[in-house]
């Protein structure tokens, strides 16, 4: 314990001896010397010894009356400014220092121990004290609302008006990863998309922000007045943002109007969606040429598919014929051609055909790199198909092919990839694998498989379940599939609370 402070110089002409103990002081009003004054008077009444504080185990905070909660680390300097404030008659004294005294992190104590000074009848002392602030549980207000499920200040509808909806699960998968809907309270899948409840509207707007980012997409807004105090004048609303996705999917066949194939370089009005991202990315299976159609010129332009996953059909290959980059046809004004992509001639047949006639179809590609003769390829018959499209019914059905090939084929995609799939993705909530959207998520999952750009930007998780076949001969290393060193472990935590 510290010293107090006493006065060495006395002065004998003034000095009287302590009425208590008899040793010669300076004179001062209560004729005591500074043992004796500490002795019969306490410095530190009216300050407690003990205090409580409240912490909230869900978000980490203490409480800091009235009404506030904050972020503290353990032994901080704003942990240390709590606990002094939680501190009644602390103002009565001088504080000289305040310091942490150790203590075990799950006992639930925290010990401060201050020193401070009070002037007493003339004289300074000096007394140092430990004060013991108990940690109590108490749940915060955000937390009880998180909690409930049935809070909430502001509501984000995801919506995707479209018959596939591959370019939903590629947004629900960039959402996981970037962990945007942590600050959501509940999150509802409803038919045709999901809705996230957050308790505050600036929550809900950072969601926004990051949804208008990684696809195209626009959203209006809208809010309903609560309460109003009229006294105050504080009003309380709910806000809803309703977003809606552009209903195109990776290999879905668009229809371009015209303006927009003259300001993307002349490039057909019958493209394939090769990928969606930021952009619309548009392919040309007869030249070759690409084209990115961002949010903007999409809402100001609108246009739909006209030929959706779901009516792929299976086509097997008879000859194939490369083009050579000097037998294209160039003009001028034209956009980039794909480096990626080869130009070829192509006949094929149905393969439900197959045997039954001898007659094969003709049609240009853009898969010529990946394409060889028996190969199986799915693509879409443009000549037997019923479109009902206003940009479509302009062209010259003499221009537009016949059949459209798209990618290709594997055996037994449904039966030998799916059991041979040692990978999973999370979902944003539960999903019967039965229910509808089970074999187009299925589709989305063999696409992941295909398409190295595509997964880059997905989380893939090692499947535990997976158990190895070895009596599995069919196994074929040019078919598509993810490496291990893709995946990432999937964690689980069995946290055990600790009881006081």
């Amino acid at each position: 314990m510290a010293q107090p402070l006493e006065r060495n110089d006395v002065d004998m002409s003034t000095s009287v001896p302590c009425c208590q103990c008899g040793v010669i002081i300076e004179a001062n009003p209560a004729n005591m010397c500074v043992g004796c004054l500490r002795v019969h008077v306490d410095i530190t009444e009216g300050i407690s010894d003990q205090a409580t504080l409240y912490f909230c185990r869900g978000c980490e905070r203490y409480h800091q009356p009235p009404s506030e909660w904050i972020h503290c680390a353990l032994e901080s300097r704003e942990l240390l400014t709590l606990c002094l404030k939680r501190l009644k008659g602390l103002n009565r004294v001088k504080l000289f220092d305040a310091s942490f005294v150790w203590t075990e992190p799950h006992s639930k104590r925290i010990k401060v121990k201050l020193v401070i000074h009070a002037e007493v009848m003339g004289v300074v002392l000096e007394k140092s004290f430990i004060v013991e602030f108990t940690v109590n549980h108490q749940m915060c207000d955000d937390c009880h609302r998180r909690e409930a499920k049935d809070f909430w200040r502001a509501l984000v509808q995801v919506r995707q008006r479209a018959d596939n909806k591959k370019t939903f699960y590629y947004l629900e998968q960039l959402i996981l990863k970037h962990k945007v809907h942590d600050n959501a309270t509940e999150i509802k899948p409803v038919h045709g998309g999901i809705d996230f409840f957050f308790a505050t509207e600036a929550h809900a707007k950072k969601m926004i922000d990051f949804l208008v980012t990684v696809l195209p997409c626009k959203y209006h807004h809208s809010k309903k007045l609560i309460s109003h105090d009229i006294h105050s004048n504080i009003y309380n609303y709910k806000f809803t943002y309703c977003l809606e996705i552009v209903p195109i999917s990776k290999d879905s066949v668009i229809c371009l109007p015209k303006k927009m194939t003259q300001s993307l370089g002349g490039i057909s009005p019958i493209c394939l969606v090769y990928r969606v991202t930021n952009t619309i990315h548009l392919i040309d299976p007869s030249r070759g040429q690409v084209a990115e159609v961002n949010s903007t010129h999409y809402w100001r332009s609108q246009f739909n598919s006209i030929c959706n996953p779901k009516q792929l059909v299976e086509y097997i290959v008879l000859d194939i014929e490369p083009i050579m980059d000097k037998d294209r046809k160039c003009f001028p004004g034209q956009g980039m051609i794909s480096t990626k992509h080869v130009l070829a001639d192509v006949w094929i047949v149905k393969a439900s055909e197959l045997g039954i006639t001898t007659a094969s179809i003709h049609t240009r590609t853009h898969l010529g790199h990946i394409l060889k003769l028996g190969d199986c390829v799915l693509g879409y018959n443009i000549a037997d198909t019923n479109v009902n499209d206003p940009h479509f019914d302009k062209l010259d059905k003499a221009t537009v092919p016949d059949v459209i090939l798209v990618k290709k084929s594997f055996d037994d995609r449904e039966s030998k990839r799916m059991r041979k799939r040692n990978w999973k993705l999370k979902r944003l909530a539960d999903h019967d694998v039965e229910s509808t959207d089970g074999n187009e998520f299925n589709e989305f999952m063999d696409d992941l498989e295909e398409d190295p750009e595509l997964r880059r930007n997905v989380n893939i998780f090692k499947n535990s379940l997976f158990a190895v076949d070895t009596d599995d001969t069919d196994y074929d290393p040019n078919k598509p599939c993810i490496t291990l060193d893709e995946m990432l472990d999937d964690l689980t935590v069995n946290d055990v609370e600790m009881t006081d």
